[in-house]
């Protein structure tokens, strides 16, 4: 695929590339709009949008320093919690508001965990094969392509090679004005080609618990330079709206959003 695309001049190449991108997306069109689980999706999403008008929350990655922030200070604020954020609900007392995963390999591996979590769940679309069938989730058409920022989660979500920036656009959703990142480190130990699927063979040195994608866990190795990309949209889209997005994590590496230190939005 590399050398093909090495010898076709870009203009024809990018033609393609909408060309299957526009294909596949209206392949999976008709499943997801009226498949009578993603039917009662739109119509949960219907009655929360924009539910949280003119509010803030905090969006948890789950990078190290999640581990060096201190959660108690969340305990009655609107939070969207991701993928393994529940192994630390017990040490917190409390879950987070939201919880949401659009990442296979996550709900094939964890559905049980995910499906006992006393909270509203977002999962993908496709995910819907991991889950019994009917489940209480509320499923997003979620898709790898499309490099856009949605408004309305009732449609198709671009996820931009990271579950924040569906937890981003969810928010905008939901109608939140301030949208706070804490423990988005944007940095990993584990090195080598994006979107990998690999498996662990030990402790995981990349999120705040050791066990979180601990061994014999399969995961996908990030895609920094395109969530980069997926944070400009996002910021962009926020701003054009009057809206914000703050980066509050603890030594955090990201410098897409305004840095904010985490204490003194308590004070």
């Amino acid at each position: 695929m590399k050398s093909l695309k090495r010898l076709t001049p870009t203009p024809l190449w990018n033609a393609a590339r909408r060309l299957w991108q526009g294909l596949n997306h209206a392949r999976q069109w008709p499943l997801a709009a009226f498949h009578p689980e993603r039917r009662r999706s739109i119509r949960q999403l219907d009655a929360l949008k924009d539910v949280h008008r003119g509010e803030r929350c905090f969006i948890l990655g789950n990078g190290p320093s999640l581990a060096k922030t201190d959660i108690s200070l969340l305990k009655d604020e609107f939070t969207v919690g991701m993928n393994r954020v529940y192994l630390a609900f017990p040490d917190w007392g409390f879950p987070t508001s939201y919880f949401l995963s659009v990442n296979d390999l996550v709900i094939e591996q964890c559905a049980a965990d995910i499906l006992a979590l006393p909270v509203p769940k977002f999962l993908s679309w496709r995910s819907r094969r991991f889950l019994p069938s009917p489940s209480e989730a509320i499923f997003l058409h979620t898709t790898y392509t499309g490099l856009g920022f949605t408004r309305d989660a009732r449609k198709r979500l671009w996820e931009g090679a990271t579950v924040t920036y569906i937890a981003l656009q969810l928010a905008f959703h939901m109608g939140f004005e301030t949208a706070i990142l804490i423990g988005v480190d944007h940095s990993f130990k584990s090195q080598g080609q994006p979107n990998t699927t690999v498996t662990s063979s030990g402790d995981d040195p990349d999120h705040f618990d050791p066990s979180y994608f601990g061994s014999g866990f399969r995961w996908q190795l990030p895609d920094l330079e395109m969530s980069e990309r997926a944070y400009h949209k996002a910021r962009e889209a926020y701003r054009s709206a009057g809206r914000r997005v703050l980066d509050a994590t603890i030594a955090g590496q990201l410098q897409v959003f305004p840095k904010v230190d985490y204490t003194s939005l308590f004070e």
